[in-house]
């Protein structure tokens, strides 16, 4: 493990306190409807991801029901979550996948889950956090990586390398509540256009790079 920013600590420790509630955004009552929702949320809000899932679990909610479901079906259900035509061929193609290789089940192994149409490494580390309890990684989006840039804990803006670089010094421990964390504050403080800084717990220990 690489020598730890000398902020690490304090700021885990205050993430923590500040929202113990933290957990994945995406509804979701299974690893198979994480797994789609997921993928949906590609360039998407998770509330918007939310609506859309309901209408869409509740027609097709299993993956051999999904697997066999029209794809203009598919796109007229996900049409506002964005990029509708490429994400109906991907989670009706996923969900063809699951029946063929995996029995209909969401595989709990990295390797499996990236073979997987739709689904990129960001996309399995969700599943594998939250519906498995498997700490394969750190779940890197948009806040993730702007947070961990201006906390001074990165330098890159490539999600693979931000991934890479938190895993080096992050204790493993808190790989999978670290993203929710920091996806909490980013959405409620340390917003993108706005950061709040003046009602930032984290302001003393943070040197607010590109602020």
């Amino acid at each position: 493990m690489k020598k730890a920013p000398a902020n690490l600590s304090i700021v885990l420790k205050l993430l923590k306190k500040y929202y113990p509630d933290a957990h994945c955004a995406l509804n979701h009552r299974n690893a198979f409807e994480l797994l789609i929702a997921t993928i949906l949320s590609a360039q998407c809000t998770d509330e918007r991801v939310n609506i859309v899932t309901k209408d869409l679990f509740a027609k097709y909610p299993t993956p051999e029901k999904m697997g066999k479901a029209p794809v203009e079906d598919l796109e007229t259900i996900i049409r506002s979550a964005g990029f509708y035509k490429n994400k109906a061929k991907n989670i009706k193609a996923c969900a063809q996948a699951l029946v063929e290789k995996h029995q209909g089940q969401v595989p709990d192994k990295m390797e499996d889950l990236v073979q997987l149409a739709g689904v990129g490494r960001k996309t399995a580390n969700v599943v594998l956090g939250n519906a498995f309890d498997i700490t394969s990684g750190i779940v890197v989006d948009t806040h993730v990586s702007r947070l961990s840039y201006r906390l001074g804990w990165v330098k890159s803006e490539d999600p693979v390398v931000i991934e890479k670089q938190l895993c080096d010094f992050v204790p493993k421990k808190n790989w999978i509540m670290l993203s929710h964390e920091l996806i909490f504050h980013g959405r409620q403080i340390c917003k993108a256009r706005n950061p709040q800084c003046e009602r930032c717990f984290l302001f003393e220990h943070c040197p607010k790079k590109g602020v």
